[in-house]
């Protein structure tokens, strides 16, 4: 048997019903596309709340800025005020100065005016101008203390004048004659190298002093070892460089054939 309510439109879990749509459209806002627009503005106001902060900030980096600036001119103003408190000084001192110097200028031209009153100051007093005694000049016609070596002879001097002159020509070239002449003079080594080791060295040494000439000077001599119980021998000698020639020196001992084999220049020097 059907019961008599199957047909009745009645909602007898409608509880149910409202607490499902409650649920669903919770599910909805949680989900729902309004939350990204949420979270923009959420953003947006985040954005704003620090850009604020910057700008308190940096409002209050530029007062301590102003500040600084504002404690920097201050001390620059005091500085400027001390510095003028010191030109100001000094221009009074120097005021002072000049006011005493216009006071004595104008006692000095009160005395000057007292003591000559009919000479104005400033004008030259008469012993300062110029006299006008003219200066005696001395003619070409006084007589000379010495004689001019160096004038031209002429017909009007005179015999005693020539004499004079030659005279003093005479002894002038005379004094000069006298000086020393400074002769140039070089000093020699001279490496004197034997045939072998059975050469008298001895004998060599007499026969390279042998060798003489005006302008030459032997000095000290030694044996030095070559090789394989050789020696040669160093000697030194003075030469005049105009009289002696090095070249000519090396011939002549090079000559000695029976010691020298060969003659070498160890060191030369000016004396």
């Amino acid at each position: 048997m059907t019961s008599p309510l199957a047909y009745e439109k009645v909602w007898f879990e409608k509880c149910k019903y409202d607490e499902a749509e409650r649920q669903y459209f919770e599910k909805l806002a949680k989900g729902s596309p309004n939350t990204p627009l949420k979270n923009s503005l959420a953003g947006e106001v985040a954005k704003a709340r620090q850009h604020i902060k910057n700008s308190l900030e940096c409002m209050d980096g530029i007062a301590a800025l102003a500040t600084n600036v504002n404690v920097e001119l201050v001390n620059r103003l005091n500085n400027i005020e001390q510095n003028n408190v010191g030109l100001t000084k000094l221009v009074s001192d120097l005021q002072a100065v000049v006011k005493q110097l216009e006071n004595r200028l104008k006692v000095l031209e009160v005395e000057c005016k007292k003591s000559s009153p009919s000479v104005p100051c400033g004008a030259p007093t008469p012993a300062s101008t110029p006299s006008s005694t003219p200066i005696k000049k001395e003619t070409a016609e006084d007589d000379d203390d010495g004689v001019d070596l160096f004038a031209s002879d002429s017909d009007e001097e005179s015999e005693a004048a020539k004499k004079v002159k030659e005279e003093r020509l005479a002894a002038y070239h005379a004094k000069k004659s006298k000086k020393p002449v400074l002769i140039a003079k070089s000093n020699i080594i001279l490496d004197v190298k034997p045939w072998d080791d059975e050469t008298d060295m001895k004998e060599m040494e007499k026969a390279v002093r042998a060798v003489e000439t005006e302008g030459l000077l032997w000095g000290a001599s030694k044996l030095v070892p070559l090789a394989y119980g050789i020696h040669k021998l160093q000697i030194s000698c003075v030469v005049e460089d105009e009289k002696v020639s090095v070249d000519w020196l090396q011939e002549k001992l090079e000559e000695i054939e029976d010691y020298v084999q060969s003659v070498d220049i160890a060191a030369f020097n000016k004396v």
